[in-house]
């Protein structure tokens, strides 16, 4: 036999095989060759393959973060007396999260007020004096400088004693500490990191071929990965300029208050491209044999299977790359149930 032959016959094989793993029919007929009995129609609902102009996407990776989060610092030197928080710990905006050694600070502020005290005493004694004619109006004016100097210097060390205890600024989690009892706490060093997980937002670089695509204000879905439905973010902040390297632009998106949302989820945000006229079905219409994709085409009053190929799922609605044609009619009752050839009764 040659290969041409043995070609044909393999093909003739392959169908007969995939037309028999498809839906061999109820209605079979015996194995002794007898006539097949007829097989009873079935009541079914159809629709009809349409052409929609569908917005055709292209997902972009991105993380959930938090809208609000915090590096906390000290302001002043010094080392730390008591850390009053660890990882994971809930704090509200104004509760002490450190407390620093402020025995200098203290000292100095000591120092201020005894000078302050003494401007003050110098003050009234001047005071006197140029009501007796005694002190002239160029010492008066010199002696009140001295008093507000002093009067700010003391206001200033109130301050900076102030800074030694290190607050929350605001309500939320505390998701790092970058420090331990003891330490030396130093302006630009940090101490502990905050975060507040009731607002959360979805951070995507989108590449510059997109850019355009996306506008503030902006509703577009986002799928996390620890959830199975999309939720809907809306665009409340685009970086003006791209990245050097990855020429991408940072885009933040303000997500709904849901159970289960975290900081640090992975997730994608499907960004337009434009638009698409693609043939769509209902998802109920199609059904699986094997690794196959298979609807039943209602073809003269019968059932006939079809083959397909699928492509995007748009909310109830399939793409449909092949296997179809626009106008042809489909099953979406129950089509897995329905055998090949079977009668077809439509329900109004």
């Amino acid at each position: 036999m040659n290969s041409h032959l043995f070609g044909a016959v393999a093909m003739v094989s392959m169908l007969v095989g995939l037309g028999s793993g498809c839906g061999p029919g109820p209605g079979a007929g015996p194995s002794n060759g007898g006539a097949p009995a007829p097989l009873p129609p079935v009541r079914v609902r159809l629709v009809a393959v349409e052409n929609h102009g569908l917005t055709s996407t292209e997902e972009v990776v991105g993380t959930v973060r938090t809208r609000l989060r915090a590096t906390v610092e000290a302001k002043v030197a010094g080392r730390i007396e008591s850390l009053q928080v660890a990882p994971g710990q809930s704090v509200r905006r104004g509760e002490v999260l450190a407390t620093l050694d402020a025995r200098e600070t203290q000292a100095r502020l000591d120092s201020a007020r005894a000078v302050l005290e003494q401007s003050v005493r110098d003050l009234d004694r001047v005071s006197k004096l140029l009501k007796e004619g005694a002190a002239t109006p160029s010492e008066m004016e010199s002696v009140q400088s001295r008093h507000r100097v002093a009067r700010a210097a003391v206001t200033e060390m109130e301050t900076m004693l102030g800074h030694a205890r290190v607050v929350a600024p605001f309500d939320g989690v505390i998701t790092r500490k970058a420090v331990d009892l003891g330490d030396l706490a130093t302006p630009g060093r940090p101490l502990v990191e905050i975060e507040d997980p009731a607002h959360l937002r979805f951070e995507a670089d989108v590449p510059e071929a997109l850019i355009d695509q996306v506008s503030t204000g902006a509703r577009l879905p986002v799928r996390i990965a620890a959830r199975k439905d999309s939720v809907e973010g809306v665009v409340v902040e685009i970086a003006p300029v791209a990245e050097a390297v990855s020429r991408t632009y940072r885009v933040k998106l303000d997500l709904p208050v849901l159970t289960g949302l975290r900081s640090g989820q992975f997730g994608r945000v499907a960004v337009p491209t434009g638009q698409a006229s693609v043939p769509h079905v209902p998802v109920s219409a199609v059904f699986q044999r094997g690794q196959m994709e298979c609807v039943m085409a209602a073809i003269d009053g019968r059932a006939r299977m079809r083959l397909i190929r699928s492509g995007k799922r748009m909310g109830q609605d399939l793409e449909v790359i092949s296997g179809l044609e626009v106008g042809e009619r489909v099953v979406v009752s129950d089509p897995d149930r329905v055998s090949e050839g079977q009668p077809l009764e439509v329900i109004p």
